[in-house]
C-alpha cells in the first residue's frame, strides 16, 4: 500500500497583498499528477485545508476541484482533516457528496464516519468516533486510521469523554489511541495515525511554530504530544501544522510533518517544499520518500547597500517574492525605491536599515512599508493605554482570542 501525506494547503492566503491562488493550484496540480505516477492507494491531508474559517469561494472550489481529482472517482480514499485553521464545521459539511467520490472529511476528535460503499469497492468496514477501517480497492489489506483534527485542550478531552480530572492531554490521549488499536489495529492490516498537533520527543526542543500561525501551544490551546504516546502498533503518523517538513521521530514508526506544499512567510524563506510517500509491506518496516514539489515562488530574504547592485539582482530574478533590505546612510530616496519597484512586480517588504539610527529622524525599518499584523496593532495599543509591554501571558491571551474569532 502506498500512501501520499500533505498538509497545511492554507488555500486562499495571501502574501501581503500577492495572491497565492494561480500557485496553489499548480502545486495541488503536481500533487495530483504525483498521486497517479506513483500509483499511491491513498491521500491524507493532515489539516489547515484552508487559511480562514472563512474562505474566499474561489479557495474552496479549488479545494473541491483538486481533493474529487486525487480521489480518482472512488478508486483512491481521500482523508482530511480538519487543523486550527479550519472551521470543523465546514469541513465537514460536503461529506454526503464527497463519500461518494471516495472523500472523507473529519472535522472533530469525535466524528464518527459514516460507514459506505462504492462500485468501485472502496467501502468502510468500520467506523466509531476517532477511528476508521477502509478497504481500498485492489488492495488485499485494510486501511485502519486514527483520526485526531486539532481541538483546543478543554474541547478535546470533551470530546475524548474524559472529566476535568487534571490529566494532562497528552495522558488522555494516549488512553484514548491505546484502546482503539489495541481493539481494531491488528498486524492484517495497515495502521495509521492523522492528527493536527504539536508532537515532539520527549526531552527534545519543542518544534518552533511557523510565524503568522495561530499557535496551538498557548494559554487554553492543546500542549505538545510525546512520540512515546503512540501506540506500538502504529505504523505511520500523518501530521500537520509546522510548514518544513520534517521526521519528528522514527520510534515506534516514522513521525512526520509533510509541511505546507507553498512557503507562506518569509521565515520560511528558501525552504525546499515536500509530499511525503510512504509505503507499507506486511511483515516490514514503513519506508518514506520525500517528494519535492517544483510549484510556486520561492521566497527569498535579500540585503544590499548599493541600490544598482540590487536593481541587477531583481532583475535577473524575476520569478520570487523578495523581501528587500536596503542599507545605508541615510534614507531611501523616492527615486531609488520607484527604480527598485520597476526592476521586479514580486517585491513584497523593502526594509531601509539606517547604519546609525541615532544620528537620523528617519523611522525604524521595522516600521516602515510593513503593515502591522494584528499582534503588533495589539501591543501598539496595549502601549498607548498602559504606558507599558503587554507580558508573555496577555499576549498568549490575546493569541487564543484570535485562534477563536472564526468559532463566535
Amino acid at each position: 500500500m502506498k500512501i501520499l501525506h500533505t498538509s497545511d494547503w492554507h488555500l486562499g492566503k495571501r502574501l501581503e497583498s500577492f495572491s497565492r491562488m494561480e500557485e496553489q493550484e499548480a502545486v495541488l496540480k503536481e500533487i495530483c499528477e504525483i498521486a497517479e505516477r506513483e500509483s499511491v492507494h491513498s491521500v491524507i491531508i493532515s489539516g489547515d485545508l484552508f487559511d480562514t474559517f472563512n474562505p474566499p469561494t474561489e479557495a474552496v472550489e479549488l479545494f473541491y476541484r483538486y481533493t474529487k481529482r486525487l480521489a480518482n472517482n472512488g478508486q483512491r480514499v481521500v482523508i482530511a482533516i480538519a487543523g486550527n485553521h479550519d472551521s470543523p464545521e465546514r469541513i465537514e459539511t460536503p461529506d454526503p457528496l464527497a463519500r461518494e467520490c471516495g472523500i472523507i472529511f473529519s472535522g472533530f476528535p469525535h466524528t464518527n464516519i459514516t460507514p459506505f460503499e462504492l462500485e468501485t469497492g472502496l467501502k468502510i468496514l468500520q467506523s466509531i468516533p476517532g477511528f476508521i477501517e477502509v478497504q481500498i480497492p485492489e488492495v488485499s489489506r485494510s486501511l485502519r486510521i486514527l483520526l485526531t483534527p486539532y481541538a483546543n485542550e478543554l474541547r478535546m478531552k470533551t470530546y475524548l469523554g474524559e472529566e476535568d480530572t487534571g490529566d494532562e492531554l497528552r495522558a488522555s490521549l494516549h488512553k484514548h489511541w491505546s484502546e482503539i488499536s489495541a481493539k481494531y489495529c491488528d498486524d492484517k492490516g495497515i495502521n495509521i495515525l492523522v492528527s493536527h498537533l504539536l508532537f515532539v520527543r520527549k526531552g527534545d526542543p519543542v518544534p518552533e511554530e511557523p510565524e503568522e500561525e495561530k499557535p496551538i501551544l498557548f494559554i487554553g490551546g492543546a500542549q505538545a504530544i510525546y512520540t512515546e504516546n503512540i501506540p506500538e502498533n502504529i505504523q505511520y503518523v500523518a501530521l500537520g501544522h509546522l510548514h518544513r517538513k520534517q521526521i519528528i521521530d522514527s520510534l515506534p514508526c516514522p513521525v512526520a510533518y509533510s509541511g505546507s506544499p507553498l512557503a507562506y512567510n518569509f521565515s520560511e524563506a528558501d525552504q525546499d517544499k515536500f509530499v511525503i510517500l510512504a509505503e507499507f509491506e506486511p511483515g516490514k518496516d514503513t519506508v518514506i520518500r520525500d517528494i519535492q514539489l517544483q510549484s510556486g515562488k520561492k521566497l527569498v530574504r535579500k540585503r544590499f547597500e548599493v541600490i544598482d547592485e540590487a536593481v541587477e539582482w531583481l532583475t535577473r530574478n524575476p520569478d520570487i517574492f523578495v523581501e528587500l533590505t536596503v542599507i545605508s546612510d541615510t534614507y531611501l530616496a523616492a527615486n531609488d525605491r520607484k527604480r527598485l519597484l520597476d526592476a521586479h512586480d514580486g517585491i513584497v517588504t523593502i526594509i531601509p536599515e539606517i547604519r546609525n539610527p541615532e544620528q537620523s529622524t528617519v523611522q525604524s525599518a521595522s516600521s516602515i512599508d510593513r503593515p502591522k499584523n494584528m499582534e503588533e496593532q495589539f501591543i501598539d495599543f496595549f502601549r498607548s493605554k498602559k504606558g507599558q509591554e503587554p507580558n508573555e501571558r496577555i499576549i498568549n491571551l490575546f493569541k487564543e482570542i484570535l485562534s477563536e474569532e472564526g468559532e463566535l
